[in-house]
């Protein structure tokens, strides 16, 4: 079975500047943090600096959700539903990509100098598109 994909009528909200990532921490509880990140090859890729805690989060258990609102339409979402797939990005190849993004933004500078980061892929399982304004 091919794995679901965002449809037509939501591919617009993955131009959005911010999602929200939700994580599974150790006490169970999600932890959600907004985030930037790309549409990169039909899914959701963020980059996240391996020291915080939703990257030891998503090591622990790889379920993830992401969900992005509409700015303009507040019954309007995404919500896409999945497992995380972490690689390293040593190089800063994706963390400059998704930089681009926002302005030229270097990650680095967020990170120290012992940073490192990691590419977070999101493989849907599910994928809700909402739009409750649609009747």
């Amino acid at each position: 079975m091919p794995a679901p994909s965002v449809p037509s009528t939501h591919l617009d909200l993955l131009d959005a500047s911010v999602a929200t990532l939700a994580t599974i921490g150790p006490d169970g509880r999600p932890q959600v943090s907004g985030v930037w990140f790309l549409a990169d090859d039909g899914v959701v890729k963020v980059s996240l600096n391996v020291a915080r805690q939703k990257t030891k989060n998503l090591t622990a258990n790889p379920a993830v959700t992401v969900y992005i609102q509409d700015p303009a339409n507040a019954v309007r979402y995404l919500e896409i539903r999945g497992d995380a797939t972490l690689e390293d990005d040593d190089g800063y190849a994706f963390a400059d990509r998704l930089g681009a993004k926002y302005g030229g933004v270097d990650l680095r500078a967020m990170d120290g100098p012992d940073g490192r980061r990691v590419v977070v892929t999101v493989n849907p399982v599910r994928v809700n598109a909402v739009d409750l304004s649609a009747g």
